[in-house]
Formats: C-alpha cells, sequence, structure tokens
C-alpha cells in the first residue's frame, strides 16, 4: 500500500526564486530615498555614487552602504530610523503580494521558492515589504548601529559577488540543484550573479533594458507589474503556452 501511494502521490519539483529589490520589485532607488530624507540632496547622493562607480572603490550596488559607513555627511545625518522610514516612502511595483502568494503554492508540479536577495539595507527592504515577504525570506545588506543609531559597521554587503555568495547558500540550505535557480534583476548590481546562474543553467530575468544586462539575461520583461515576471517562468520552466498563461 505505502508503494502504490508513493506511486500516485504528485512530484513537485522545487525552484529557488531570487530577486533584486531597487527597481526591481520597486521603482525607487532606496539611496534617494534615504537621502532626501535624512536632508541630503538626491544630486549630491547621485554625484557620490558616480565618484564612487569611476574609483571601482566598491562592488557595484554597495555604494550606499559605503557612503552610510564612510561619508561624513552621512554618518552624522542618517540614523536607522531612517532607513525604516524610507522603506515606507520607496514605491512598489503592483501586486507583489499576489506574486509571492501564486508562486507559495505549487504550479503544476512545480513549486517556488521567493526571496529577494539586494544591496539594499535590511532594515528598508523589511519596511517596504512588511506583510508581504517574510523577513527570513530577505537578504539584504546587514549594519550594526550605535546607541544613538548612527550606522557603526557592516556585517555583510549583498552587492556584487556578496549576491553569489547569499544565492549560493540558499541553495545548500534548499539542497537544489543550480539548475533549479531562477535569478531577477535590472542593472550593473546584477551583472556577477546573472552570469553566475546562467553559467551553470539557470534562468534569469531582466526588468530594464540597463546596458548589459538585458543581453546577459535569458528573457527581459519590462512592466509596472511584478506579476509580469510569471510569464516567462509559466513559458520557459512551467512550459504552459500562451493561452493556458492566459
Amino acid at each position: 500500500r505505502k508503494d502504490r501511494m508513493q506511486e500516485t502521490a504528485p512530484f513537485v519539483k522545487q525552484y529557488l526564486i531570487a530577486s533584486d529589490f531597487d527597481q526591481t520589485l520597486s521603482f525607487n532607488d532606496s539611496g534617494l530615498v534615504l537621502s532626501e530624507l535624512a536632508g541630503i540632496p538626491a544630486k549630491e547622493f547621485k554625484k557620490k555614487v558616480a565618484v564612487l562607480s569611476v574609483q571601482n572603490l566598491v562592488q557595484q550596488g554597495g555604494e550606499l552602504t559605503y557612503l552610510l559607513v564612510h561619508d561624513p555627511e552621512y554618518r552624522s545625518k542618517v540614523r536607522k530610523e531612517h532607513l525604516v522610514q524610507a522603506g515606507k516612502e520607496v514605491r512598489l511595483k503592483k501586486n507583489i503580494r499576489q506574486l509571492s502568494q501564486l508562486l507559495a503554492n505549487a504550479i503544476d508540479g512545480h513549486r517556488f521558492d521567493f526571496h529577494v536577495v539586494s544591496a539594499s539595507p535590511q532594515e528598508v527592504i523589511e519596511s517596504a515589504l512588511e506583510d508581504i515577504i517574510p523577513s527570513d525570506h530577505i537578504h539584504g545588506t546587514q549594519l550594526l548601529y550605535d546607541e544613538s543609531g548612527r550606522v557603526e559597521s557592516i556585517v555583510r554587503v549583498t552587492a556584487g559577488y556578496g549576491k553569489v555568495a547569499v544565492l549560493d547558500d540558499l541553495q545548500r540550505q534548499f539542497q537544489i540543484g543550480p539548475e533549479r535557480i531562477i535569478y531577477i534583476g535590472d542593472g550593473s548590481s546584477d551583472i556577477h550573479v546573472m552570469l553566475h546562474v546562467n553559467r551553470r543553467d539557470g534562468f534569469t530575468i531582466a526588468v530594464s533594458q540597463a546596458r548589459y544586462i538585458a543581453q546577459i539575461a535569458k528573457r527581459t520583461v519590462l512592466s509596472d507589474d511584478a506579476l509580469s515576471v510569471l510569464i516567462p517562468i509559466l513559458e520557459e520552466i512551467v512550459g504552459w503556452d500562451t493561452a493556458h498563461i492566459r
């Protein structure tokens, strides 16, 4: 009887979906929102980031973290409470909750575990996605604070190769093959992780036409609706046709 039950039990393929946050699940750069909250002009933030990018001093995507720890203006003005408030003010794409709920259930024998892997500070992402994505499914940059709430040091930066490390940790945790990993991103900070996923036969989706990313990703989807990333997943992974997807 046990053998017969095993034979008739539905076979479920487990996949890991990892998504960036800034401009992938949101429209805003959290660094811009945070700067304005702390009284630092947006143009000043953009200028500082541009300088860091030219200097190649930090991993792409890790510029905000560098400023929070090393820039005198950011160190004096930004507190933990600003990061939490910035998350509340970041404008999210539509239907992130519905996307998470749909992925939580098996789709035609495929189950998807949805995680956010981003260089944005953990506090910003958790605040923005509160009651939408569980905090243990959010993997942002982790910071330590002093008694006043000022950033004191860095625990981990989830930018560049840091994203690759987090993804590899999640793969080991879930004990799935690299071909069962899907990554969704939008910009230069996603290049390393997309190349890593592609090289190991995973699946990558770009949500912008930013230089290089659209060329690297296996599919590109441009939409202000988070549910749109389901289309290439249902087509390429689940195997549905257009009529079935509709």
